[in-house]
C-alpha cells in the first residue's frame, strides 16, 4: 500500500467534525501515549512488549497523520518524503551523534 492509498482509504473514517488540527493535534498526543506507555510498561513494569497492540496504536498514529495532511491539503507521502530529504540534508552519512548536537538549521 502506498502512503496515498493509506491516506484515501483512511479518510473513509474520518467524519466531517473531527477534520480539524485541534483533533489531529490531541489524537496525535494521545496515540504517541499509548505507544509510550506500551514501551513504559515493557521497559519499567515487567510486562511482555505486546508487539500487536504496538502495531495497533502505530496505526493509529498513521491515521492522524493522514489526517493532519488532508486538512492542510498535502500528500501523506509528500510529507514522507520531504522529511527524508530534510534528513538527508541534516545527516548526509547517516546519523551522527555530532551533528546531532551542533546542528545548523
Amino acid at each position: 500500500m502506498t502512503a496515498s492509498e493509506y491516506q484515501r482509504l483512511a479518510m473513509r473514517t474520518a467524519r466531517a467534525d473531527c477534520r480539524t488540527l485541534s483533533n489531529v493535534g490531541l489524537g496525535l498526543a494521545g496515540e504517541a501515549g499509548e505507544v509510550a506507555d506500551l514501551i513504559k510498561k515493557h521497559l519499567h513494569q515487567g510486562h511482555e512488549l505486546n508487539v500487536s497492540d504496538m502495531v495497533n496504536e502505530l496505526g493509529d498514529v498513521a491515521w492522524y497523520l493522514a489526517l493532519g495532511c488532508e486538512i492542510l491539503g498535502v500528500n501523506l507521502g509528500t510529507v514522507m518524503e520531504l522529511n527524508i530529504e530534510k534528513l538527508r540534508r541534516r545527516y548526509p552519512e547517516g546519523f551522527d551523534s555530532e551533528r546531532s548536537r551542533n546542528r545548523e538549521e
